[in-house]
């Protein structure tokens, strides 16, 4: 029986896509945003499709905002462009 892929939604695009070709974004209990590279970060999770357009589309859309309900810096934005790439 093959292993059942994990699928998740990106908060951007709202596509279905297989876990591993999305980031996870976090909010900490501490109200950090952080990249959760590992996938089990304590906190309120969204995802986002591994893809530099798509993260252009998040910080203009605020989507990422929205989905976390926190601001983001524009700092956070560069550090996210640079983990697609």
């Amino acid at each position: 029986m093959p292993k059942k892929i994990p699928m998740r939604r990106c908060v951007v695009s709202h596509e279905q896509l297989p876990k591993n070709d999305l980031l996870r974004i976090v909010k900490t209990p501490e109200d950090e945003i952080k990249i959760d590279f590992s996938g089990r970060m304590n906190g309120r999770g969204a995802y986002v499709k591994k893809d530099v357009e798509i993260v252009a589309v998040a910080k203009k859309s605020k989507a990422l905002e929205k989905a976390l309900g926190v601001s983001i810096p524009e700092e956070f934005y560069t550090e996210l462009e640079r983990a697609v790439m």
